[in-house]
C-alpha cells in the first residue's frame, strides 16, 4: 500500500509539534508553520494545497489566543473559518481527507452533565463562534473529515496553564486559582497519538466510503477545576523534585468572578469521548497520567 501525503498545519503550536511525530510512521508529512503559510492569506492557502496535493490535511493551526480574539474577530474568522473551510473545498474536490481540531468553547458551558456531540452548542466568545462557523464549514463542503473537539491542552512544547503554574509555584508562596470551571486536562501527545490511530485505520480501511467521518469529542479521562489541576500539578511536580515555595494547601480557591477576562470561559467543558472510543476501539487515560508523563518530559 502507498503512503499517503500528510500535510501538517500549525507545526510549532503544541498538538502540531506532537503530531510531526506521531504522523511520522504514516507517510510523508509536509508539515508548516505561520512562516511557510499564513492562513489569513487565501491566495497563499490555495497555492500550498496545489503545490502539496495532500492526501490527508491535519490542521490544528487556529487563532487561539481567545482574550485577544475578542478585538480580532475579522483576523479569527479568516483563521479559525475561512482557512478551513478552504482546505474542506479542496478536500472535497481531491478526495483527499481533513482532520480539523476544534474546541469545548462551541459551548455554552452551562450544562450540567458531560457534552456529547449532538449537544446544541452556543458559544459565548469570539474564539468559539469562528470555531463552531469552521466546524460548520467543513460539514457543508461535504469532504472526507473528522472534527475532534478537545480542550485544556497541555504539552511540553509552548505555552500553557501548566508551564505557568510550574513558574509561579517556584516564585511565590501563594497563588488563587479558579475553581469552578470544569474540564479534562488533556495533553497534546496524547491528541496526537489518537489523531495518527485515526489516520491509520482511515488509510487502511477497505471501504474508505464506509468510515466513520464525523464530528468527535476527544479529551483525556476525569475531570477536575483549574484549582484541582493546580493542586495536581503541585503534588506530582513535588514528588518529582521540583522545588516551590508553596504546598498545595496554598493554592486558594476562587470563583471565575474573582478573576474577569475579555471572553467568558465555558463553566462546564467536559466533553463525552464515549463515541470516539466506539466508533474506533480507544481507550483515553486519565488526565492524570499525561500530566506525568509531561513533568517527566519538561524534567529531563
Amino acid at each position: 500500500m502507498t503512503l499517503p501525503v500528510i500535510l501538517l498545519t500549525g507545526k510549532n503550536g503544541q498538538v502540531g509539534f506532537e503530531l510531526q511525530r506521531s504522523l511520522a510512521i504514516l507517510g510523508q508529512v509536509v508539515a508548516v508553520d505561520r512562516a511557510d503559510c499564513d492562513l489569513s492569506n487565501a491566495a497563499a492557502v490555495a497555492a500550498l494545497l496545489e503545490r502539496v496535493c495532500p492526501d490527508i490535511i491535519v490542521n490544528p493551526a487556529a487563532h487561539t489566543a481567545v482574550d485577544q480574539a475578542e478585538t480580532e474577530a475579522d483576523l479569527a474568522q479568516t483563521i479559525n473559518t475561512a482557512a478551513p473551510a478552504a482546505m474542506a473545498q479542496w478536500a472535497k474536490a481531491h478526495q483527499a481527507l481533513l482532520l480539523h481540531f476544534s474546541t469545548d468553547y462551541v459551548f455554552d458551558g452551562r450544562k450540567e452533565g458531560w457534552y456529547g456531540e449532538d449537544d446544541a452548542p452556543n458559544p459565548q466568545s469570539v474564539y468559539g463562534k469562528t470555531k463552531l462557523a469552521g466546524e460548520a464549514a467543513i460539514r457543508a463542503s461535504g469532504c472526507r473529515h473528522l472534527i475532534l473537539r478537545t480542550s485544556w491542552v497541555f504539552g511540553a512544547h509552548g505555552g500553557n496553564f501548566l508551564k505557568s503554574m510550574l513558574k509561579l509555584m517556584a516564585e511565590r508562596d501563594s497563588l488563587r486559582v479558579i475553581a469552578d470551571q470544569i474540564g479534562s486536562p488533556t495533553s497534546a501527545a496524547l491528541l496526537a497519538d489518537v489523531s495518527a490511530q485515526l489516520l491509520a485505520q482511515y488509510w487502511r480501511a477497505p471501504q474508505r466510503a464506509d468510515f466513520a467521518y464525523g464530528t468527535y469529542h476527544t479529551v483525556a479521562a476525569g475531570e477536575t477545576s483549574w484549582h484541582g489541576y493546580a493542586q495536581e500539578i503541585n503534588c506530582q511536580a513535588g514528588d518529582m523534585g521540583w522545588v516551590f515555595k508553596l504546598n498545595a494547601d496554598a493554592i486558594v480557591a476562587i470563583p471565575a468572578s474573582d478573576y474577569p477576562l475579555p471572553a467568558p470561559r465555558p463553566t462546564n467543558s467536559r466533553l463525552a469521548t464515549a463515541k470516539l472510543q466506539t466508533a474506533f476501539g480507544l481507550t483515553l487515560p486519565d488526565w492524570r497520567q499525561g500530566l506525568r508523563q509531561t513533568l517527566t518530559l519538561l524534567k529531563a
